[in-house]
Formats: C-alpha cells, sequence, structure tokens
C-alpha cells in the first residue's frame, strides 16, 4: 500500500468520525495526526512544523479576556442600551442580532453566542416572547460577521496565517474591498429577512433595569488586542506569531491584573479552564493532517480535480468551489473543511495562473456562512440550541430551518456576486 492510499484512509476515517461521531472529533484529529508519524508518512519534527502555533496562541489567548469580559457584564450593559433604542420587539431581535454580529467580528462565535444569549433569554423572559427565533437569530448573526476580520473567527484565523494577511487586508486589501465588505454587505441584506421573519413581534418595549457593569479592564483589554493587531501589520519583516504573542500577553495582563486586585485565584483558575481546549487540539491534529495531504501530492491531485469538473473556466470553479462549500459546511465543521482546502484553492489558482484571492475569499464566505443551513453545521449554532434545550425549549431541524435557510442564501448570494465583481 503506497503513501497516498494510507493518507486518504486515514483521512477519510478521521472526518467519518467528525461527521457521525462529533463528541469525538478531538480524538480522531489526534489519531490521525499520530498515525501519520507512527506510519512514516510525517516525521515528529516536520509534524511540529506543520502546526500554526500563531493561530493556537490568539485562539487561547483571546478567549482567556473574553472570559472576563462577560464576566464583567459590559454586554448586558450594551444590551440595555439596545433596548432603549428599540421601537418594537422586531427591531430589538434585529438590534440584538446586529449587534452580536459586531461582537463576533473581533471575539470568537461560540464565546459571542454564550455572552449575547443570556441577555436575549432575560429580554424574552421579561417580554414574554417565544425565546427560540431571537436565540437563532444571535447564532446565525454571529456565524455571518465572524468573517469579517482576521480575529473574529478561526476560520479568518487561518486564511490570514497560510495567505500572509494582516488585520487591516481584511479590510481593504490590494486597492480593492476585503472580506469585511463582503461580510456587511451580506449583513445587511438579512436585515431585510428578518423584518419578514419577525414582522408579527410589534410589541412595545419597556424594560427599567438597568445593568452594572463590575470592571471596565476587561473591555479596555479587548480593544487593546485590536489595537495591537492592527498596529504591528504596519510593521515590515515581523516576527511569524507576532499576533499570537499580543494576544497571548494580555491574556496574561489581564490576569494578572485581576489577581493583584482581587486575590482570587478561584477566578485565575476559572479563566484558564474556560479555554476551549479541545477546538485547540483539534486545530492542532487538523494541520498535521493537512500537511501530510501536501507532502504526498495529493492536494495537488484534488486541485487538478476540481479543475477538471470546472473545465478550467474560472467563474464555473469559483461557483462550484463557494456553493460546494455551503453544502458541505452544513453538515461538516468549518474549521478542518477551511484548514484542507486552503491549499487546495491555491494549488488551483497556480494551475490556472491567477492569483488565489478570488478562490480565498469564496471559500471564506461559502465555508463560513453555510454552517448557518443546519442546527449542527456550526460550533455556535449547536451551542445556542444546547442554551435553548437547558431553558425547555427543544428546537427541531424545521423550526431551525426556517431561519438558517433564508439568512444563509441572502448572504451567500450577496457575499458571492460581491467577491466575484470585486476580484475576478
Amino acid at each position: 500500500m503506497d503513501q497516498k492510499t494510507i493518507v486518504v484512509i486515514i483521512f477519510i476515517a478521521m472526518y467519518f468520525v467528525m461527521i457521525f461521531f462529533s463528541k469525538f472529533r478531538v480524538y480522531a484529529a489526534l489519531t490521525a495526526a499520530l498515525l501519520m508519524m507512527i506510519t512514516g508518512i510525517m516525521s515528529i519534527g516536520d509534524a511540529l512544523g506543520a502546526i500554526n502555533w500563531n493561530v493556537l496562541m490568539m485562539i487561547a489567548g483571546t478567549m482567556v479576556v473574553v472570559y472576563y469580559f462577560i464576566d464583567s457584564k459590559m454586554p448586558s450593559k450594551i444590551a440595555d442600551f439596545l433596548m432603549k433604542k428599540s421601537k418594537n420587539v422586531m427591531w430589538l431581535i434585529i438590534l440584538i442580532s446586529l449587534f452580536s454580529g459586531v461582537v463576533s467580528a473581533f471575539i470568537d462565535n461560540v464565546a459571542t453566542v454564550l455572552m449575547i444569549a443570556p441577555v436575549g433569554l432575560a429580554i424574552c423572559k421579561k417580554l414574554d416572547i417565544n425565546p427560540v427565533p431571537v436565540i437563532i437569530s444571535i447564532a446565525v448573526s454571529s456565524n455571518l460577521q465572524g468573517a469579517a476580520t482576521l480575529v473574529g473567527d478561526t476560520t479568518s484565523i487561518l486564511l490570514g496565517g497560510y495567505a500572509g494577511m494582516n488585520f487591516l487586508d481584511f479590510f481593504w486589501f490590494k486597492g480593492r474591498p476585503g472580506m469585511f465588505f463582503t461580510v456587511e454587505i451580506g449583513a445587511v441584506a438579512t436585515v431585510f429577512i428578518m423584518m419578514l421573519l419577525f414582522k408579527q413581534y410589534k410589541q412595545k418595549v419597556d424594560v427599567n433595569e438597568k445593568t452594572e457593569v463590575r470592571d471596565y479592564v476587561p473591555s479596555v483589554m479587548l480593544l487593546l488586542i485590536v489595537v495591537l493587531l492592527i498596529t504591528v501589520s504596519f510593521i515590515e519583516n515581523k516576527p511569524e506569531m507576532i499576533n499570537g504573542i499580543i494576544c497571548m500577553s494580555i491574556a496574561v495582563l489581564t490576569i494578572v491584573q485581576d489577581l493583584i486586585r482581587n486575590r482570587d485565584t478561584k477566578r485565575v483558575i476559572a479563566a484558564v479552564k474556560d479555554v476551549d481546549y479541545e477546538t485547540l487540539a483539534l486545530l492542532l491534529g487538523i494541520f498535521i493532517v493537512v500537511q501530510s495531504l501536501t507532502e504526498t501530492g495529493l492536494i495537488e491531485d484534488m486541485a487538478n480535480g476540481i479543475i477538471k469538473a470546472g473545465g478550467g473556466k474560472l467563474f464555473l470553479l469559483y461557483t462550484i468551489l463557494v456553493w460546494a462549500s455551503v453544502l458541505i459546511s452544513a453538515f461538516v465543521d468549518n474549521i478542518p473543511y477551511v484548514a484542507t482546502m486552503l491549499p487546495v484553492v491555491r494549488a488551483i489558482s497556480l494551475s490556472l495562473g491567477v492569483e488565489p484571492y478570488l478562490f480565498y475569499f469564496g471559500l471564506l464566505t461559502g465555508a463560513t456562512l453555510g454552517g448557518n443551513l443546519t442546527p449542527v453545521g456550526a460550533s455556535a449554532n449547536i451551542t445556542a440550541i444546547g442554551i435553548l434545550k437547558k431553558e425547555g425549549h427543544e428546537v427541531s431541524f424545521k423550526e431551525f430551518a426556517k431561519i438558517g435557510i433564508p439568512f444563509t442564501l441572502t448572504a451567500v448570494t450577496t457575499g458571492y456576486l460581491f467577491v466575484w465583481f470585486m476580484w475576478h
């Protein structure tokens, strides 16, 4: 059995477990990575070199700061402001969803849902309305806006690391609008969808309770992360792991100042425990597996297969990539999918003799938004469904699809067309 066959078998087995036994997806990725080394396809040194430590440090550092941000009650304070500005419940739902999206542009999607969903639930209880559509809207808006900036979503971090893009490149890149504008145009389009979906919620909003913010330091720290990431993006020949070092340093600084002020080690332990180690381990394994695909020439084979399916026609290839990514991401976690496809689309662009950015942005548009088609297509959706279940609300596939499908089709179509006209 040759190396390509071994890698394909391991890769397919890993994805099979991820799809049908999602509880074991981390073990699947780590086992697959280990098998790549045991079979001699990757040496230990090559495996360690394949891991994007910058990405892992960015995610871990940001998660620590997010823990303190949630604990500070600042999100609830902002929600109070949104309630005051809402004409009725329909606009309150829309504003909370958009707020969720704005937060998600700078913070992990799951963390955003965990942060905003309790606010949505509290509002629904006060106004005596069904929380299911509200929480679903928060989740799908979070998924949409995560791709707007370099730090908003793991898939964005993966693209930024792979393509060598900095924070500002997501706004304006090579003289053209970047992913930020692609996402925001889609977000604006979804406002009209939400107006149709929630047109029956015409009740007036009358809430007088006020939230007191416990600590403003975490908010400052999150802003500091964003400012520093923007600042270093202007520095040439900077260290490869500078973004990860920034996020980890701010996380340590946040912990230290909290420890000095409150002298409570339990909070520090809770913050460290709150980091999503499963996602970090999952990515670690996937980095090694994807590098194995590259080393054995399978990425190039996949690229050639897609080119053959598209007949070498740029628009057809782009269309296949975007909409196939939507369908695949509706059932498969978009993190391993994007990690796998980035080298594939680069190989496609090289074969066609064109710059890869059309395909990069098309991939991110389809893969990020496609998760909103189903309740299991994105971690944020799974989190939202879990929150509702704890509140005694079982969400059916049909119930989720009523919001997820029109939301996804509108946002993807808008982004798909915008990227094509801007980047082909």
